[in-house]
């Protein structure tokens, strides 16, 4: 029998819906059940592509003797962290803040009243590594709640109390200038890699947000240093195993410092914030190897991340079916043997991909298969013979059992991949990748958004074009905020402009405090045992520094003061963390970066048949200025007729020719018509 999660739109729930144990949803009436049965609750939070997660739910959760016992002695409740972040927040804070670690799948008991008092991660079924198993942690939360209730009560409540008293005070630090960014900078450089690109150790994350800080910084600057960590990395990556070889697309992360061997599961928020960084790389530098990744990360998005109603799904998971043993496994769609190889190839060829890709009798990975790399010293080979190879590969894994996919639509998400997808397809000439971006937003609108007077919303998630219950968080507001006003400074329609306006206004209306500072939920949201607030950027941007971002770019697009003061006020907070922590920032060094610029704003007017125009539409576009705004379109009078954005008012064409404008803190360059003119006013700021 089904349980509780069997008409959830979460495909994380839903994979736990035919589990023996009894999952609730979170929800009130849980909480009711819990203090009414005067038990206590198990949190079991994790996501759909989360490795092991699937080997808990495998190992416990399937497990008919330890769901009974969880059956009978708790209320459990099942939450899919991507749906519900604001959950996953809070309780991930307590479970840092007393074991000093955290991750998924994340474990946590609380009283009926939602305090928690017992935290863990993963726990295996036997004992193991000095890891108590799944059922000794049952039983002894279980004799815990029974015998010493006191107890329990006290520390659930001092843990909310230390959780309360955690609040930020970086309203008042003052928006961050060029000083806090030369610091950020000088510390980026203490932890760079520089043998192996990146920052820090294994386990190696990809770093997009630091990437775009440090192109921005470059364009502003002209540091030559900053753009040189930005390449390497990015060719490191790009040579590596996180990177698909064949079919495009990072993987969430490198177990090892050398990004040889990912963690597999392929996630929507990586691959859209990569894939414009690389394609601002290009924009800087002209590198072959970052137009060829921009432009296979987002076809990798188009192909195999896109929904049937135009949005763009979560994940795919890390494992998927073995053929020769039946089991799910890690990296078993992606990994390869030369005797693969030769089967696929034949002898010659398949030697040459061996070494082309890096593919050894030893292996790279696991029981002798290898990741495909490309290595340094490896052969030099034909283009259209290493074309042809990488086609031939492609297919026959195609045949593989597929990693499952999360075909849950995430906005934030969607409206990162939106931005990345716009850029790219103004970049390289790629309107079909424009048109992909303006569906997916066209859905957020249909699907996501509620305009009602009184109650206008955003919702987090949907599903096969069915909206979720979950309110959005200040992520969902920012990064499709973002998104939008890419779109409208690609496609010239003021309609995206307006939308995002929206949005910001609910930022201002209902995330912002007296001091500046953001929260994640909103005002009206369901009240936790914390109202989360959590400037970091950590896998994606935070939704403090997304929102300032967008803030920053529609006061540039609008003119708006007050749009401008609230994005100063909510970079107190790069002020205060930039020069410190700025690996976990860089989102909001990029912005810091684009006040620190200005940001500029570009108006471009002229006649929509006048070819003229577009060329100076993709030079405004291309300009590596920091966070430049950009509208295009016809002039608009002063009585608000013709164009469709603010910027191009009153802007004349000169000699009847296209014309572009560029203005910085209140002072505009010379109009221009020529397109290198407009270059060199976008390029570089040399200190």
């Amino acid at each position: 029998m089904p349980n509780r999660l069997a008409n959830e739109t979460s495909p994380y729930l839903l994979q736990h819906a035919d589990n023996p144990v009894d999952w609730w949803p979170w929800s009130p009436e849980a909480f009711a059940e819990a203090r009414e049965r005067g038990v206590p609750v198990l949190l079991s939070v994790g996501y759909s592509s989360c490795h092991w997660c699937h080997v808990m739910a495998h190992e416990s959760f399937e497990d008919e003797l330890t769901a009974v016992y969880m059956n009978e002695h708790f209320v459990n409740i099942k939450v899919d962290r991507e749906e519900r972040p604001d959950v996953d927040a809070v309780y991930m804070e307590a479970v840092q803040a007393a074991t000093g670690q955290g991750g998924w799948p994340m474990t946590v008991f609380l009283t009926p009243d939602a305090e928690p008092f017992y935290f863990g991660t993963y726990f295996p079924p036997e004992p193991r590594h000095g890891m108590p198993s799944f059922m000794q942690v049952l039983e002894g939360v279980r004799t815990a709640w029974v015998g010493r209730p006191e107890e329990v009560a006290e520390v659930a409540q001092r843990i909310v109390r230390d959780l309360t008293g955690r609040q930020l005070d970086y309203g008042k630090a003052g928006a961050p200038g060029p000083e806090e960014l030369a610091q950020a900078l000088l510390g980026l450089t203490r932890e760079y890699d520089a043998v192996r690109g990146g920052f820090g150790g294994a386990p190696k994350f990809p770093p997009s947000m630091v990437l775009e800080f440090l192109l921005r910084h470059h364009a502003r600057t002209g540091a030559e240093g900053a753009l040189q960590m930005a390449a390497d990395t990015c060719e490191a990556m790009a040579r590596g195993g996180i990177y698909d070889q064949l079919g495009g697309g990072f993987a969430r992360y490198s177990v090892d410092r050398e990004w040889v061997v990912p963690h597999f599961e392929k996630m929507l928020y990586d691959n859209a914030l990569l894939c414009r960084v690389y394609a601002h790389l290009w924009r800087a530098t002209g590198s072959d190897l970052a137009r060829r990744v921009a432009l296979e990360t987002a076809d990798f998005m188009v192909r195999e991340l896109r929904t049937a109603e135009g949005g763009f799904a979560s994940a795919l998971d890390a494992d998927s079916e073995d053929p020769l043993t039946g089991k799910h496994v890690e990296g078993a769609f992606y990994a390869w043997t030369p005797a693969q190889l030769a089967e696929v190839l034949g002898e010659a060829d398949g030697a040459l991909a061996a070494a082309y890709f890096g593919v050894t009798d030893e292996g790279t990975f696991e029981h002798g298969t290898s990741v495909l790399q490309l290595p340094q010293d490896g052969p030099v080979v034909d283009a259209a013979v290493i074309a042809g190879i990488r086609e031939r590969l492609f297919a026959a894994r195609a045949a593989r059992p597929a990693p499952g996919r999360d075909d849950k639509v995430v906005a934030a998400w969607n409206g990162l991949a939106i931005a990345a997808l716009a850029e790219c397809g103004a970049y390289f000439d790629r309107p079909d990748l424009v048109e992909r971006a303006t569906e997916a937003a066209d859905l957020l609108v249909r699907v996501h958004f509620d305009a009602a007077a009184g109650r206008a919303r955003l919702a987090r998630t949907s599903k096969d074009g069915r909206v979720g219950g979950n309110a959005g968080v200040l992520e969902d507001y920012g990064d499709v905020a973002e998104g939008f006003l890419a779109l409208a400074s690609v496609t010239g329609e003021g309609v995206w402009l307006e939308f995002a306006g929206f949005l910001v206004d609910l930022v201002l209306d209902r995330f912002t405090a007296e001091d500046g500072s953001l929260y994640d939920t909103a005002h009206d949201a369901e009240q936790l045992i914390r109202r989360p607030q959590d400037p970091t950027d950590t896998a994606a941007p935070s939704g403090w520094t997304a929102a300032a971002g967008a803030l920053l770019s529609y006061a540039a697009h609008t003119g708006s003061q007050a749009h401008r003061s609230a994005a100063e006020r909510a970079l107190g907070v790069v002020h205060a963390l930039g020069p410190r922590v700025p690996r976990f920032i860089g989102h909001g060094l990029a912005v810091a970066e684009a006040l620190a610029d200005g940001p500029r704003e570009v108006a471009v007017v002229g006649h929509p048949e006048d070819p003229a125009l577009a060329v100076l539409h993709r030079t405004a576009l291309l300009g590596t200025a920091p966070g430049a705004v950009v509208a295009v379109g016809l002039p608009r009078a002063a009585d608000g007729s013709g164009g469709e954005f603010p910027l191009l008012a009153e802007r004349t064409l000169v000699h009847d020719l296209p014309t572009a404008y560029v203005c910085r803190h209140f002072v505009c360059a010379r109009p221009t018509t020529d397109p290198v003119e407009l270059a060199d006013q976008l390029g570089a700021v040399h200190p």
